[in-house]
């Protein structure tokens, strides 16, 4: 594809209709994203039945108003069987460009989430809630495999899953690709919503400095510290020259928000300092880039 296929395809979509249907875990943050297209110009409709879908495009026809429609189980119509017919219908339509976001979350996120709230699962008003999530999981399976857009939320505040709602949908983007670079802690695990991770424990440990263990990535005593070791220099030059030229790629894929994700032991040093200078990097070769420290507010309070 050139990029001028891409830039005709761009604006093709652009008079598109977007209509982006949600549905995944109850749990899983579903009222938080469908807030988040709200605060972006979408319509938002909660717990729609599947039926009245349709009706709903037909009636905003005029105005195309964007819409985010929520669809799960917590209507006792719903089959995940209706729910992939209608998107296959809506998406042969060329008046239409729909996307189906579904958001998952690990099991024990769940329980924990259903404990702290104390509400009943949709699955399991007479039963454990792990019986809920266990009968939902498998019920909603073949929904994720069909998902434009898979977001796991096991670890993401509230906030970051604004974020990315935000970099993937938002209404007023130029044709381009908007860069998330984000430092975190291998203990907490790798952010599942990275399109690429790097790992930066090999890098000197600031953590073994009794004098510089409180600081953080962004201190300037740890900036020069990481930057004496070695091999920094050569890593963030090989770093660099993998991540550029893959860019343009991605954004000839259709991708319009990428995350990029740098780890080491605690997330509070090398991977910080690292992420930082990487989010430089790419602003200076013209990229919109966002930066953030997933683990570094964990890691200050261990401190």
């Amino acid at each position: 594809m050139t990029s001028e296929d891409n830039n005709n395809t761009l604006g093709e979509n652009s008079l598109k209709r977007r209509v982006a249907l949600l549905t995944g875990m109850s749990g899983a943050g579903l009222s938080t994203a469908l807030k988040a297209f709200e605060d972006i110009g979408y319509e938002a409709v909660d717990n729609l039945r599947l039926g009245l879908v349709r009706a709903l495009i037909e009636d905003g026809k005029e105005n195309k108003a964007a819409l985010a429609i929520s669809v799960d189980t917590r209507n006792a119509n719903f089959t995940v069987d209706d729910l992939i017919g209608v998107t296959q219908q809506l998406n042969a339509r060329d008046d239409l460009e729909v996307k189906l976001v579904f958001l998952e979350c690990s099991d024990e996120a769940l329980q924990r989430r259903y404990t702290e709230t104390r509400r009943r699962h949709p699955l399991a008003t007479d039963r454990p809630v792990t019986d809920g999530i266990k009968r939902e999981r498998e019920m909603l399976w073949r929904l994720r495999d069909e998902a434009d857009l898979v977001i796991d939320t096991s670890l993401l505040s509230i906030h970051d899953l604004r974020r990315i709602i935000v970099g993937h949908y938002r209404m007023d983007s130029a044709p381009g690709l908007t860069l998330f670079v984000t430092s975190f802690s291998y203990r907490h695990g790798v952010p599942r919503e990275a399109d690429l991770v790097f790992d930066a424990r090999f890098l000197v440990n600031p953590h073994w400095e009794p004098s510089l263990r409180h600081l953080t990535g962004q201190d300037p005593k740890i900036v020069d510290y990481i930057k004496a070791d070695p091999d920094y220099a050569g890593f963030m030059d090989n770093l660099t020259r993998l991540i550029i030229p893959l860019l343009p790629r991605f954004l000839q894929e259709g991708k319009s928000y990428l995350t990029i994700a740098i780890g080491c032991t605690g997330g509070r040093h090398r991977s910080v300092f690292v992420a930082e200078q990487l989010a430089t990097i790419l602003a200076g070769h013209d990229y919109i880039v966002g930066v953030g420290h997933r683990d570094l507010d964990r890691a200050a309070n261990k401190a």
